[in-house]
């Protein structure tokens, strides 16, 4: 019973490294948009939390002075306080005497190095990444307090850090950056445990994608584009109307090149219920111009302030290379939507056999996820969708029946329609056999 006291110290200094490797894996664990909600709740342990996120230098350099000196205290206390005492022990149940004091300093420090690990490790740190912003809000006060008290030797060892590091030719940082990877792979997580719906989680990839796409990978392109020709007469203007299901029109005279604007379907039909003469001239609107280099962003920025939500893309030569709408940019985050995005739905098709039959008009970056063939979605590439990929392997035009072999994928061309290549049937690479 007299040694209760010594064990009962060493115990607590157990518990303190801990609670200093609990609160460093906490602070360096929380997320920050989660701590700064906290704050403007009102949580004054979230401040905190924040004020020693932004000095992380200070703040480690302060926990691990901590850590030493807890460690070499429960390290000397315990060998000398209960060496000695399980060395008597050891020699009254008839152990040699040449063999008691070893065998009780490796008794002494593997039952202290057990308990460091579990007590003051392992638990502790389970602990904060449970929860690491309650657990950090919690303890925030106290380290500010230590990292107060330490600071003075935490500034010495900072510089010391950072000189050597200096030296080792790396560069220090605070913040770490995000990449597109950790992204998607918090949301498969969120949607993996039920917190984000599937719905969801297709949602914001496609999002995402639309972030690193251009414009030519979202445009209807110029062979898609249904126009009205001032030249033509009113008959001719009437059939296209009546085969199209578009509200707007690009209006032009001779060539899609020479745009004079849009028209909007409304307004014709107004004219042709009144049994007025179809003045197309008298109702064109303005549509802005963007140049085919242009990022999908830059396009929403641009389709926000036109009143038509239409633009035409053009490229150095000053022709047109296609058009976009709202409802593109709409159809590039959510897929098809029917109605006037697309006539046509594109889709791909997983079928039984493993392959993919693929519209060759799709996003290179969609495919490329949804067969999980990263090696499609060069970022140095010169194409956009699945049938330009194929193109730029074949530097050819292809016909029905050709077989392209990349990488060990095999790419199929199943379908043309005329010069363009329609739908492309993908097979993956072939597992090893044996």
């Amino acid at each position: 019973m007299g040694y209760l006291f010594e064990i009962g110290v060493i115990f607590i200094l157990l518990i303190l490294n801990g609670l200093f490797a609990m609160s460093e894996l906490a602070v360096v664990s929380s997320r920050r948009p989660r701590l700064e909600a906290m704050a403007s709740k009102g949580s004054k342990g979230a401040a905190t939390v924040l004020k020693l996120a932004a000095d992380p230098g200070r703040f480690l350099s302060s926990v691990q002075i901590g850590i030493t000196l807890v460690g070499i205290l429960a390290g000397a206390y315990s060998g000398a306080t209960l060496s000695e005492p399980l060395s008597r022990l050891l020699l009254s149940w008839g152990v040699p005497a040449s063999a008691a004091s070893p065998l009780s300093i490796a008794l002494v420090v593997g039952l202290i190095t057990y308990f460091s690990l579990v007590i003051g490790e392992l638990v502790p740190k389970q602990i904060a990444l449970a929860n690491p912003e309650a657990v950090a809000s919690l303890m925030a006060r106290p380290m500010l307090g230590i990292a107060f008290i330490a600071a003075p030797a935490a500034f010495v060892l900072e510089r010391s850090s950072r000189l050597i590091i200096a030296s080792l030719g790396l560069k220090a940082t605070g913040q770490s950056s995000v990449t597109d990877e950790e992204i998607k792979a918090v949301i498969a997580e969120g949607t993996s445990s039920g917190i984000l719906e599937p719905e969801e989680k297709e949602l914001m990839a496609g999002v995402m994608r639309l972030a690193d796409r251009s414009i030519r990978a979202v445009m209807i392109p110029r062979p898609d584009i249904t126009g009205i020709d001032l030249e033509w007469d009113d008959r001719r203007i009437i059939e296209a109307l009546a085969n199209s299901s578009h509200s707007r029109y690009p209006v032009f005279t001779g060539s899609i090149d020479m745009v004079q604007g849009v028209i909007q379907a409304k307004d014709l039909l107004d004219q042709h219920l009144k049994g007025e003469p179809l003045d197309i001239r008298s109702r064109i609107r303005q549509v802005d111009m963007v140049p085919d280099t242009a990022s999908a962003l830059d396009v929403l920025d641009t389709l926000r302030r036109s009143p038509l939500q239409m633009v035409m893309v053009i490229d150095e030569y000053g022709s047109v290379e296609g058009m976009v709408t709202a409802a593109d940019i709409l159809t590039a985050i959510v897929g098809n939507l029917g109605g006037e995005a697309s006539e046509e739905v594109s889709e791909i098709v997983e079928r039984v056999d493993g392959s993919w039959l693929i519209d060759a008009d799709l996003g290179v970056d969609l495919v490329a996820e949804k067969i999980n063939c990263q090696g499609l979605n060069d970022p140095d590439r010169d194409y956009e969708t699945l049938a330009g990929f194929v193109l730029s392997v074949t530097k050819a035009i292809p016909a029905t029946g050709d077989v392209v072999d990349w990488r060990g994928w095999t790419f199929e061309i199943v379908d043309m329609d005329g010069r363009r290549i329609d739908k492309v049937l993908v097979t993956a690479p072939q597992p090893p056999q044996g």
